[in-house]
């Protein structure tokens, strides 16, 4: 199966020829999150995937799949190529290069997840900002203490994240945590759909141009072991948001600039990157004028 959340917090669930099935009212779903609802209680939504669509893809907004997961649990320096990459531009990396046994994983703001539609709002115009593609996974139950061969059955599905990152040396959870910063979609996939989420081509394409191209078979650390790794300190639950890290390829957004993302078998997005309203360093020169 494959779902959307779309047109203001509904849940559907998408036909093979870009029908949406709503089945908000369907399973009784009451919350602002359905998927995560849906997650949390168990649902099934199998029992309506034959019936006649009651929308065309196109004529809906897609919104990001969960509206605020509980977690965004980030892998760095999962891709061999990429910790090249990051020991070679220290913009990237501005520390000895690390991947999640040396110093485990990060954490992003779940205030920072968008969706596609939402585009991303860039709140420097002074500082660099990177695209990084990367495959991600929703808990479909609560875990915790969980061995890497159990984990499968715990993953609700896949999709595409992009994790919006601005280089420097601040913490990471502090540098990718900006409002849009991490965009997920458009769909969430079933793992029945997907296959081996460990042989997937992915690309990203930065204003039409190819910049990340790699198959998630190189990975350091399998969906699994991230999993694995994280529930040893904390309960992960459902509806929470897994990445697993980006290859190599990073480089520099700005205002105007157009990213296509696809992951085999998850799907593909579009994402528009604008400037905020109000840049950042605009807000300091107002503070200096009020303090004067």
């Amino acid at each position: 199966m494959q779902f959307v959340r779309f047109n203001n917090d509904r849940l559907g669930l998408l036909t093979d020829d870009d029908g949406v099935i709503d089945v908000t009212d369907r399973l009784g779903l009451e919350t602002n999150d359905p998927l995560k609802e849906y997650a949390k209680e168990g649902l099934d939504a199998s029992e309506f995937a034959d019936e006649d669509p009651d929308y065309d893809l196109e004529e809906v907004r897609v919104e990001s799949p969960v509206r605020r997961p509980g977690k965004v649990i980030a892998a760095p320096l999962n891709y061999e190529n990429h910790v090249r990459e990051a020991i070679a531009d220290k913009d990237i990396v501005t520390e000895e290069w690390f991947t999640i046994e040396d110093k485990g994983y990060f954490l992003k703001a779940p205030s920072s997840v968008a969706g596609p539609e939402d585009g991303i709002k860039l709140p420097f115009n002074d500082r660099r900002v990177d695209h990084e593609i990367e495959l991600a996974f929703v808990m479909g139950e609560e875990v915790k203490d969980v061995q890497s061969d159990s984990v499968w059955d715990a993953i609700l599905g896949y999709t595409i994240l992009l994790d919006v990152s601005v280089r420097g040396d601040q913490d990471r959870s502090n540098r990718k945590s900006y409002d849009t910063f991490t965009i997920i979609g458009p769909r969430i996939v079933t793992p029945d759909e997907v296959g081996d989420p460990h042989n997937l081509e992915m690309e990203l394409k930065l204003n039409g141009e190819t910049r990340q191209q790699e198959n998630t078979g190189d990975m350091i650390y399998s969906c699994a072991d991230i999993v694995e790794y994280a529930s040893i300190g904390m309960t992960i639950e459902a509806g929470d948001i897994i990445t697993t890290g980006t290859p190599e390829g990073v480089s520099a957004i700005t205002s105007g600039d157009t990213i296509d993302a696809e992951i085999e078998n998850v799907g593909s997005m579009m994402v528009e990157v604008t400037e905020r309203d109000l840049a950042f360093e605009d807000i300091h020169v107002e503070k200096s004028q009020q303090d004067d």
